[in-house]
C-alpha cells in the first residue's frame, strides 16, 4: 500500500493572507474588526492578528454583505444582529450555486 502524505491544514491566518483572499487591503480588514463586534481574531505575543476559519467565516459574511449586496455598515450590523443563521444559509446556497456553475463551465469548456 503506497504513503499517501497528508495535506497540512492551517490553523491560524495572517491578516495579509486573509486580505489576499478577500482581494482588499489589510487596513479595511482592522476597520471591519473595529466596527463589528462580532470579529475577535486571537493576537500573538507580538500583536500580530491570527485568523481562525471561523473569523474568516465571519469576514465572509461581512464582506458578503458590504461589497457584494451594497449594504451600509450600519445595514450590514443589523443584519447580522437580526438573523445570522439564516444569513449564513444563504451564503452557504450562494457559494454551492458558485461551485455549481463553475462545474458546468469547466464542463462546457470540455466538450
Amino acid at each position: 500500500m503506497p504513503y499517501i502524505e497528508k495535506e497540512i491544514e492551517k490553523i491560524y491566518f495572517t491578516i495579509g493572507e486573509v486580505a489576499d483572499k478577500f482581494g482588499v487591503a489589510t487596513s479595511l480588514i482592522r476597520f471591519w474588526e473595529s466596527e463589528f463586534s462580532i470579529l475577535h481574531p486571537k493576537k500573538n505575543k507580538k500583536g500580530n492578528r491570527q485568523y481562525t476559519k471561523a473569523d474568516i467565516e465571519k469576514l465572509k459574511l461581512i464582506y458578503h454583505l458590504v461589497k457584494e449586496r451594497g449594504f451600509t455598515l450600519s445595514g450590514a450590523k443589523e443584519m447580522l444582529k437580526k438573523n445570522p443563521e439564516e444569513l449564513q444559509n444563504k451564503m452557504d446556497a450562494i457559494e454551492s450555486l458558485r461551485n455549481v456553475r463553475q462545474f458546468l463551465l469547466n464542463l462546457k469548456e470540455q466538450l
